[in-house]
């Protein structure tokens, strides 16, 4: 796909998301508000999270069904360690987080060392990691932790709005994931793995540890997304988080992520959440439509642009054959 060209999905999501909100403004008051646009921050920092680890696995040329399930796990056992165990949430947090990057890890050896197909080993990390939730806890658990209190009262006022703690940790995993992406060994070698698996052998990006690395982050980010969610909940539960995985496909493909690898922005995954999340918004603003026109209108969102995927790539290859 010529370069130049790449960028257009991405281009096209930031219109949508624009023309979108002021839309919604022009037609409904307060949803051009401040309030608003944080609180989709807010509100979709735990997806946006998750969707960062998947744009990584994506971009590698893979893919990761067992985000949704882990982000549950994560929750679960971080309410079980803090309120039946009694562990301060800082100790429990890194546990909840080393599990989930081990997970991940697990995964990454089964898919590159013995050679198996990453749609079937995260499908099958999907099931264990629910199942583990639902054995540590079938019911919600509440946390009463100070230390929740106080993270969630954490924040200050913009305007009408309040960034608060979700927000701001949604800040710093972005600029985070985006440092990792383009100013990293790691994230050069996870574009090229995505660009030809082959070709980036032969330059010497180690294969199997840069796959191994990237399932790693990927499950240590939904364990990071279940913490967030725990905090936006004050409970863990084992059913949280049921298709969030194909939330965060949605948000990568709708940013502009080609689905083969190799090509795909950070920043193209936060505008594909917000976008999500703002059609969610505009739904509920407007009052007369099903709150299920949010699932059909995402859906048509990723048909679209997986089209143009396939219609740039095609006009690429037409251009590469009459250029040789």
């Amino acid at each position: 796909m010529i370069p130049g060209r790449r960028h257009l999905p991405l281009l096209i999501t930031a219109c949508l998301l624009v023309l979108l909100f002021f839309t919604g403004a022009a037609q409904h008051p307060g949803f051009g508000s401040v309030r608003v646009a944080l609180n989709l921050l807010t509100d979709n920092a735990f997806l946006a999270v998750a969707a960062f680890g998947m744009t990584f696995v994506i971009l590698s040329g893979g893919i990761d069904l067992s985000v949704g399930a882990v982000m549950a796990l994560s929750g679960v056992l971080a309410a079980v360690l803090i309120e039946r165990l009694g562990w301060a949430p800082p100790l429990a947090f890194t546990l909840v987080l080393l599990v989930g990057a081990a997970f991940g890890s697990f995964m990454g050896v089964l898919i590159d060392v013995y050679r198996l197909q990453p749609f079937i080993v995260t499908l099958a990390g999907m099931f264990i990691a629910r199942g583990l939730a639902l054995v540590l806890s079938e019911q919600s658990l509440p946390i009463n932790h100070v230390v929740y209190q106080q993270v969630n009262a954490f924040g200050f006022a913009i305007g009408t709005g309040w960034f608060g703690s979700a927000a701001i940790a949604l800040v710093v995993v972005f600029a985070a994931a985006v440092w990792l992406a383009h100013f990293t060994r790691l994230g050069a070698y996870i574009y090229a793995l995505g660009g030809d698996a082959y070709s980036a052998r032969l330059m010497g990006v180690p294969v199997r540890s840069t796959t191994i690395a990237t399932y790693g982050l990927s499950a240590a980010l939904a364990a990071l997304a279940g913490i967030l969610y725990s905090f936006y909940t004050a409970s863990g539960y084992a059913l949280a988080g049921v298709g969030l995985e194909l939330d965060a496909i949605a948000a990568v493909v709708i940013g502009g992520t080609l689905l083969t690898g190799g090509y795909g922005t950070i920043v193209g995954t936060l505008l594909g959440v917000l976008l999500m999340g703002l059609i969610q918004t505009y739904i509920s603003f407007n009052g007369q439509l099903n709150s299920w026109w949010t699932k059909i209108v995402i859906g048509g969102l990723v048909l679209a642009f997986v089209a143009l995927q396939k219609l740039l790539s095609f006009s690429a290859d037409r251009r590469q054959g009459a250029g040789a």
